[in-house]
């Protein structure tokens, strides 16, 4: 992919050895490979990561789930429950800078791979764990999922229409924003080592990143005790701001002052709604939504939605289509930005990837590699980082170990 052209990431030192599955560990050490790390993805042998499963949809025998959180890797298959695994996976964690895993708690220790046991050999290790729960506490022994955990941190008892079921999100938000506070604490981490020489062991788990996300809602809850209902597409602490039906779809709307509210009452055709005294102030309009909302809705199905948007964009107030994800993909101000990236693929020819959504001028992120096969790096890691020779290499796959 042209690698040896390209200006080295802001991570390019750093080496990764990612013994996680499924998500949230995935997709934390993408975005740490997407900043430029080595990241050294250890599977199973004849299995690997559990989404190479989770299919259909397929590209070159891979499931798009997988695709979606795994490039920037380079994958080797490990057993490290064979002693001579563990002899490897021992020297690779020498070579490594940080180590992200999301095994239950107690089965690396059960192997003797433990984090209390490795620190000591290797005190300049950032271990990051990622659980359910935790790595202690009454839960800390409970599997967790991204689906289990949006229910029992409260996002899906404030998610869905007021009358209705309480609803997750559409994508596994909880399993994302875990990675994403890992990478967060993973970079700390390795800054606080470039001053002290020492790394440390980061604890993330589901069910507090999941009531991290809680935000303002969980805010309110605790200033004022009461409990935070579901307003569907509608905001608990801003009116209006939701959805609104136009004569030919959805539309979104965010007015988030005064000023705005004034403006989009001109939009409407309505503008003494702006100096009725029920509506007058963001507090006044929250305590009437009731009467308000269906006001702004009647007017608003009496025009397209393009109309509704081009009238609201030249009046700067926030508001947008509902897209489908075809709509996205195809959206001019992504495609500008360079978000969907094609990248070649050992089986698929080529396959579309969703880029990183960051930019950095001076150590811009980068796709290097197409989300490896099973174990396509073994051989090529082996030699590179422990110096095994073909004859070596041939004896452990032939032995099962790798």
């Amino acid at each position: 992919m042209g690698e040896e052209q390209r200006a080295p990431g802001p991570l390019h030192d750093v080496r990764v050895l990612d013994l996680s599955r499924v998500l949230a560990g995935p997709f934390c050490t993408m975005l740490l490979g997407d900043l430029g790390a080595d990241v050294i993805k250890v599977e199973q042998p004849g299995r690997g990561d559990d989404t190479r499963q989770w299919g259909p949809p397929w590209a070159g025998g891979e499931s798009a789930y997988y695709l979606c959180a795994n490039r920037n890797k380079r994958s080797i298959t490990l057993n490290f429950k064979h002693p001579e695994g563990q002899a490897i996976l021992h020297q690779l964690i020498s070579q490594s800078d940080v180590v992200v895993e999301n095994f239950r708690p107690g089965t690396l220790e059960r192997l003797g791979l433990g984090y209390d046991t490795l620190t000591e050999r290797y005190p300049q290790l950032i271990w990051c764990t990622i659980t359910g729960y935790g790595l202690e506490g009454p839960y800390a022994d409970r599997a967790g999922y991204d689906f289990v955990a949006q229910g029992e941190c409260g996002l899906m008892s404030i998610t869905g229409e007021p009358d209705g079921e309480p609803m997750k999100v559409g994508v596994a938000v909880v399993d994302l924003f875990a990675g994403l506070f890992a990478a967060s604490a993973i970079l700390a981490a390795l800054h606080a080592r470039g001053q002290t020489g020492r790394g440390q062991r980061i604890d993330v788990p589901l069910l507090s990143a999941g009531v991290a996300m809680l935000a303002n809602v969980g805010s309110n809850y605790l200033v004022s005790g009461e409990l935070p209902k579901r307003y569907g597409n509608a905001h608990p602490n801003i009116v209006p701001y939701q959805t609104f039906r136009t004569r030919d779809g959805w539309i979104t709307v965010a007015v988030g002052n005064d000023r705005q509210f004034r403006q989009l009452c001109q939009i409407l055709g309505e503008p003494q709604l702006a100096d009725d005294p029920r509506f007058a102030t963001n507090p006044q309009r929250v305590q009437h939504r009731e009467i308000l909302i269906p006001l702004l809705q009647e007017r608003f199905l009496q025009r397209d939605a393009a109309e509704w948007l081009m009238a609201l964009y030249e009046a700067g107030i926030p508001a947008g289509p509902i897209n489908t994800v075809a709509d996205v993909v195809a959206h001019p101000q992504i495609r500008y930005r360079g978000q969907i990236v094609t990248v070649p693929h050992p089986t698929a020819g080529t396959i579309q990837v969703i880029g990183p959504p960051f930019l950095l001028s001076g150590t811009p992120a980068q796709i290097r590699r197409a989300p490896p096969l099973l174990g396509e790096h073994t051989d090529e890691v082996l030699h590179e980082l422990l110096g095994l020779s073909e004859d070596a290499i041939t004896r452990l796959r032939a032995d099962g170990v790798i």
